[in-house]
């Protein structure tokens, strides 16, 4: 399950480095919750993260270049995993570009088709 859970968390990270939104957003199940270090309310689902999403690039032309994770380590709990891993993202916006070096918790639950879904992502400065 450990494989499992490991390719879900890879092509998580590989749609968001790659600016691939559908799939990176088809990830997570529609009542996911967010807590981001950037942001200071919690978002309480895909739709309300999305929407930000949206705002971010509206008003600060945001995009995401790329994003290399590291240091992962995957806690299965039954039908749960906990994926923790650091990130290094670079971003562009009207201010130029930019790197971030962040650690990041997803929580991902099996659903009865087997696919593995993040439910829960908490991003923090490193």
């Amino acid at each position: 399950m450990n494989d499992e859970v490991l390719k879900a968390a890879d092509a998580l990270v590989s749609a968001f480095g790659e600016g691939r939104l559908d799939d990176y957003f088809a990830m997570f199940a529609p009542d996911a919750t967010f807590v981001f270090h950037t942001t200071p309310e919690r978002l309480t689902s895909t739709a309300d993260y999305r929407a930000l999403w949206d705002r971010w690039v509206t008003e600060d032309d945001f995009r995401v270049l790329a994003c290399t994770s590291t240091d992962q380590l995957i806690q299965l709990l039954g039908e749960t995993a906990v994926f923790s891993h650091r990130v290094e993202t670079t971003v562009s916006t009207t201010a130029g570009e930019e790197t971030l070096h962040e650690r990041e918790t997803i929580v991902f639950r099996r659903r009865d088709s087997g696919r593995w879904l993040a439910v829960h992502e908490h991003l923090s400065a490193a």
